[in-house]
């Protein structure tokens, strides 16, 4: 059997992910120790030679930071170990809700977290549905921003929904519900909401009309389901017919989950890009391994990745 031309490894958290890339690509994963000391440090060491090899690192960037940290160290030890390209893939993008200054004083978490991977040495990054899209412009190295859409877009198209209708839970979603919206030659609407402080709303209204229909919210990610359960009560107080969510990344800090079970909402739909392992009876995880598995193949062969977007 040819030994393929590239080496798959992966941080502790997002290791089932990387399986399932490895079982679609046909690959084993890589051998890499991960060791940790008393205090909490760790370090990281590749057990098996990846000199000239094009090495790709599967790790999400969630909290907490040891993820990041992780990561880190795995990029470090790949470059002194003479890997000849590093490529990062990340599945959830962390931190990338901090993409601007929106008050004086603050961070630009999303930049910081570019220039550590950066200076870290990656040669490229593979990622999926930024929070903003622009962050791709913080890097100085390419960058393959993948969509959830394809997965969504067939699971969406098996509902034979009657009267379908995509909603965004708040206006910085507009431009990705209105993509759902063409695609799908459906009508959108768009929830209004004003913000107390980060994680509470103060008040939400609806722009444009749900009665009779079935509404399909879209977001690209759900933290504590504050905002998505709140726009489900809003829909169905509206005349709406029925209400579910689609979400790329499944965050879901306490108590979401709680929230999204006493919710109207039928059912919220996520990706497996972060490891759901709370239990609601309305959450559903689709899997974006083969997606991943598809794009890590375009990069080795040099290949278009743009044919992978739906919307």
């Amino acid at each position: 059997m040819l030994e393929k031309p590239y080496k798959i490894f992966s941080g502790t958290k997002s290791r089932y992910f990387a399986e399932k890339v490895c079982n679609s690509l046909g690959c084993p994963l890589g051998n890499m120790i991960i060791e940790h000391f008393a205090d909490g440090e760790f370090a990281v060491s590749y057990e098996e030679s990846i000199r000239g090899a094009q090495v790709f690192l599967i790790q999400s960037t969630f909290p907490t930071s040891d993820n990041l940290m992780e990561l880190l160290l795995m990029i470090d030890a790949a470059k002194r170990a003479s890997a000849k390209s590093i490529v990062a893939v990340i599945p959830y993008f962390g931190w990338a809700r901090q993409d601007r200054k929106d008050k004086p004083r603050v961070s630009i978490g999303a930049k910081l977290i570019a220039d550590l991977l950066s200076t870290a040495g990656i040669n490229r990054l593979i990622t999926m549905d930024l929070h903003a899209d622009q962050i791709q412009g913080f890097f100085n190295v390419p960058v393959d921003h993948l969509y959830a859409s394809g997965v969504f877009m067939d699971y969406m198209k098996q509902l034979n929904l009657d009267n379908p209708v995509i909603a965004t839970p708040d206006v910085g979603g507009t431009k990705r519900a209105s993509s759902y919206a063409k695609f799908l030659g459906c009508p959108m609407v768009i929830c209004y909401k004003l913000r107390k402080k980060a994680n509470e709303i103060s008040d939400m209204q609806i722009i444009g009309d749900v009665e009779g229909m079935d509404v399909i919210l879209i977001d690209d990610i759900v933290d504590t389901a504050g905002t998505m359960t709140k726009a489900a009560s809003l829909m169905l107080d509206n005349g709406a017919n029925s209400v579910r969510a689609i979400a790329s990344h499944a965050v879901m800090s306490d108590p979401a989950s709680v929230r999204v079970d006493n919710s109207p909402l039928t059912e919220i739909i996520f990706t497996d890009s972060i490891p759901y392992s709370k239990k609601s009876s309305k959450v559903k995880i689709l899997s974006v391994s083969d997606m991943f598995a598809n794009a890590i193949l375009r990069v080795c062969n040099n290949e278009s990745i743009s044919s992978l977007y739906v919307v």
